[in-house]
């Protein structure tokens, strides 16, 4: 666009401010996950779901006062693909077995439209395979870092590597952060979107970071701070149409997708915009701080070039 060909924002030197607002927002995210923790959904915790289908339009709060009135005070009663379509998770309870949870609040739920209500699916989840997902989506998490850490160290330097790592780690976090805080419920879906920001932050930094090397293999006069400035401000044009793209799709998501997405939306929406930010504020930031230099970016003579280049 040309209207961002020539800007000149400097963002490293607003820097110490970026790493102040982001140690804030760590904080608060640590707090609350060390004090609420998540509130994980029926896929970790284990439970009932069931799916059913009224004749007529469902009424949501007049399900969950039905389902309160028979014990479930804490079922998530949500529309399933239209407004005729339900879907209801009932947490697990020890001392009743699992069938006559479904059995019973499907009967509560008959009761109170006189039968017109069709049950089409029950599903258990036991507290084995919940604690298993839990484990296995933590590793998976885990294990995309340190992928992304080897690749950047051999496709760039070891300390773009560490900034690239700490920027994703600074996405996960804030992401998680506010899940914990506003005690919205964590499941499958959120941890796949939660490792989409990961590789979609990744790209962006990736652009930035190709730039950075670029220009300062380029420029030969400026400090280390003005070429990543530089970098940035040419990137920025880009970074921002397609953060902005990106975000409007997945707003349409959450606006029109149905409330089974909008975590899964919710999640993407805050990974994209911490993620933008944290390419420009916290991966270059990081980079500066860490020293790196012209010297650290140019190509390594090979060796006999010298020789190979007399007549």
């Amino acid at each position: 666009m040309p209207v961002l060909t020539n800007t000149h924002i400097d963002f490293m030197g607003k820097r110490r401010l970026a790493f102040m607002i982001s140690g804030a927002l760590l904080l608060i995210s640590l707090l609350s996950l060390a004090v609420q923790g998540l509130k994980f959904g029926i896929d970790f915790t284990g439970g009932t779901l069931l799916e059913v289908g009224y004749e007529q339009a469902a009424d949501l709060g007049a399900i969950r006062e039905t389902l309160a009135k028979s014990g479930f005070g804490d079922a998530v009663v949500q529309y399933f693909g239209s407004d005729k379509d339900v879907l209801i998770r009932l947490a697990p309870n020890e001392s009743v077995e699992a069938a006559k949870l479904s059995d019973k609040a499907f009967a509560a739920l008959s009761a109170a439209v006189n039968g017109k209500v069709e049950l089409r699916r029950v599903e258990f989840v036991g507290p084995q395979v919940g604690d298993e997902l839990t484990e296995d989506g933590g590793l998976a998490m885990l294990y995309a870092l340190i992928g992304i850490l080897i690749y950047v160290a051999m496709r760039f330097e070891y300390r773009f590597a560490f900034g690239s790592v700490i920027a994703l780690i600074h996405d996960v976090l804030i992401t998680l952060g506010v899940f914990s805080l506003f005690q919205i419920e964590f499941d499958l879906p959120v941890l796949a979107a939660i490792l989409a920001v990961i590789g979609y932050s990744l790209n962006d930094t990736i652009v930035v970071f190709d730039r950075v090397r670029e220009n300062f293999r380029k420029i030969r006069k400026g400090t280390s701070e003005r070429i990543i400035d530089i970098s940035l401000n040419e990137t920025l044009s880009r970074t921002i149409i397609t953060s902005g793209t990106t975000l409007l799709v997945v707003i349409a998501l959450f606006l029109l997708g149905g409330e089974i997405i909008h975590g899964f939306a919710l999640a993407l929406m805050i990974g994209i915009i911490v993620g933008t930010y944290s390419s420009i504020y916290i991966a270059s930031a990081s980079v500066l701080e860490m020293g790196i230099s012209k010297a650290d970016l140019m190509p390594v003579p090979k060796e006999g070039a010298e020789v190979d280049d007399r007549p």
